[in-house]
């Protein structure tokens, strides 16, 4: 039976791509669903939850985790490393702990390589 992963990451409509130069949002949708894909090659059951403000980020999560159970919850650098978004991230990574506890959390580097970080942990 193949690991449930789910991608958590801003949807590209709402990146300030001021913070990311030469970045688009082709560009990163494109990106993403190459790691989206690239998962699904190596066997695992991979889908983006994208979330769409700090506002509804954590029920965003939360529905994605009542969906179904996921063995790996990657949350996206975009979340991770701006600092803008920093208490963002960690209601995520709390609402992964209490919502899929059994869950292993990872953190890609950038939207390019996330089977990487799945991979550490699944």
């Amino acid at each position: 039976m193949a690991k449930k992963v789910l991608m958590v990451g801003w949807h590209p409509s709402v990146v300030d791509y001021s913070k990311w130069p030469g970045l688009t949002p082709e560009k990163l949708e494109a990106a993403l669903r190459a790691d989206e894909k690239k998962l699904s090659d190596l066997g695992y059951e991979a889908e983006i939850g994208f979330i769409h403000s700090g506002d509804t980020a954590t029920a965003q999560l939360e529905a994605a985790l009542e969906s179904k159970a996921f063995d790996v919850v990657m949350i996206g650098a975009g979340v991770r490393k701006d600092d803008d978004h920093f208490l963002v991230f960690e209601r995520l990574v709390n609402i992964v702990h209490e919502r899929a506890p059994n869950a292993r959390i990872a953190f890609n580097t950038g939207p390019t390589d996330s089977d990487a970080a799945v991979q550490r942990w699944a």
